[in-house]
């Protein structure tokens, strides 16, 4: 029987909502298709955003959405997606998929998506082919309630308040897609665009991101953080889990050996070193931690579905997914004094989405359920907590994972995740100085290569959690293989 100890007396730090969060860029059918059909389409919507994703992703508990990308949005002009939509500019995006985008989703589509989901906006200007006066200006179209240009504009256009604006990104992927830059050349383009990133409204402070590693480049976060670290709120990671690590040859993302499937946990538990390492740099130049870690793009990428425009890169997603889902915000959770914000790509039919679309239909992926079952975990306290467990063939990727936290009121939220396809694990959880009046549980459960279809009865989702024995000071469980439980314990 494995140990699981949480400890109340150690309260680490807070985990911010924001780690929940999801990414939305003009790829494939993410937006057009995904979130977005239109005011005239016959799929039921509101102002042309789709009502049945939009109320999905509202009972997941979305906290934050990233837009327009990607490394989209480093060919992206923001005013060719404003005024009459007839108007717009057409363009090629040369990025995914060759096709014409044209620009009926653009600033005013974004935010009135954000608020119906009631989620705040998380928008990445365009270094790369962009220009200072062109990101100043969006930002001023953006957030200024006086009189300017862009703010007159914007009332032409519709929109007489401006909006909020929580969290802006300087560039994207500047060491590839988004311009192919060296560390010290970003870091001065960096802080010659963050000054024109103006807070025109003292209530609407924004959260200035740059542009961060990619994976394990260390030398990248070493060099932002000596040269620019003093000018940023946030410096991004991007990672992405990959079965054979050959982005190549992927790996399907439906038929996977469980060779194939172990190959997925391990790469997928490389976050940890990832969040650690970098976490480690930061600190040489910021040891009081003002600057947080947001990694803004991570999930599970394979081969595309065949059939599939190559360049929409769309994949099922199966409970190999959720227990990556499972164990990577456990990671960002431990790590929270760190990590600020995550945002898994992407929202819907792209990569490791937690909601596909066909037509009129819609589908709650694995993925979906388990960012359901976590956002129990936004704004708790992060407890210290230690779980005894075997190891995988690499003997550093753990078998369980766990994150424990606190609400206000007292109640303990822990979620487990089991990586094993075949053995259940027994734990025996204690909590330290207290006594345990009362335990619920749920689970996310099923065979690694089960998914959710289009006009099938769901194969995987949340239900209630039994197989527990409750004790005077926390309780005995046993995790079934290839799943993921939360408990909550008052």
């Amino acid at each position: 029987m494995k140990k699981y100890l949480i400890n109340p007396n150690q309260k680490i730090a807070k985990i911010n909502k924001d780690i929940y969060g999801t990414f939305s860029e003009h790829l494939g059918r993410c937006i057009y298709q995904g979130t977005y059909v239109g005011e005239n389409s016959d799929i039921p919507n509101v102002n042309g955003m789709r009502k049945d994703v939009v109320n999905a992703l509202k009972e997941m508990g979305i906290p934050v959405l990233r837009w327009p990308g990607g490394c989209f949005a480093d060919e992206y002009h923001w005013k060719d997606g404003i005024g009459p939509k007839q108007a717009r500019k057409k363009m090629i995006n040369t990025h995914w998929g060759g096709l014409v985008e044209d620009n009926s989703f653009g600033t005013h589509e974004f935010f009135e998506l954000c608020e119906q989901l009631g989620c705040d906006a998380y928008v990445n200007g365009n270094v790369g082919s962009g220009t200072v006066q062109e990101m100043s200006e969006w930002i001023e179209y953006i957030t200024f309630d006086g009189m300017s240009p862009m703010s007159e504009l914007r009332k032409k256009n519709g929109r007489e308040k401006p909006w909020k604006l929580k969290y802006f990104g300087v560039g994207n992927e500047s060491w590839g897609c988004g311009g192919n830059m060296m560390p010290h050349y970003y870091a001065d383009e960096y802080r010659r665009y963050q000054v024109f990133v103006r807070d025109y409204d003292s209530n609407n402070r924004i959260y200035r991101i740059a542009c961060g590693p990619n994976a394990f480049d260390f030398e990248w976060t070493d060099v932002l953080m000596h040269y620019a670290g003093n000018k940023m709120n946030g410096i991004s990671l991007h990672y992405y889990t990959i079965p054979t690590g050959d982005w190549g040859h992927k790996g399907a993302a439906l038929t996977y050996s469980d060779k194939e499937y172990y190959n997925t946990i391990i790469n997928a538990y490389k976050m940890e070193e990832l969040v650690r390492r970098h976490t480690e740099v930061m600190n040489r130049h910021d040891p009081e931690k003002r600057v947080d870690l947001i990694v803004d793009e991570w999930g599970t990428w394979y081969d595309v579905e065949e059939g599939t425009n190559p360049g929409f890169l769309y994949q099922q997603s199966t409970m190999r997914d959720a227990l990556v889902a499972g164990l990577t915000l456990n990671i960002f959770n431990k790590h929270c004094d760190r990590v600020r914000m995550a945002n898994i790509a992407q929202t819907v039919n792209v990569l490791q989405s937690v909601i596909l679309t066909d037509g009129d239909k819609m589908v709650l992926t694995p993925t979906y359920h388990i960012f359901k079952m976590y956002k129990e975990h936004s704004e708790n306290t992060l407890l210290g907590s230690y779980l005894t467990t075997d190891y995988l063939e690499d003997k550093i990727t753990p078998v369980l994972t766990e994150s424990a936290s606190v609400k206000e009121d007292g109640t303990i939220v822990s979620t487990i995740s089991n990586a094993s396809l075949t053995e259940s694990q027994e734990i025996k959880c204690q909590i330290a100085d207290s006594v345990v009046s009362s335990i619920e549980a749920r689970i996310v459960s099923a065979d690694a290569r089960a998914f959710n279809d289009f006009d099938k009865e769901p194969a995987v989702f949340e239900k209630e959690f039994t197989d527990f024995s409750l004790l005077s000071d926390g309780f005995t469980a046993t995790i079934p293989p290839c799943s993921v439980v939360k408990f909550i314990v008052k």
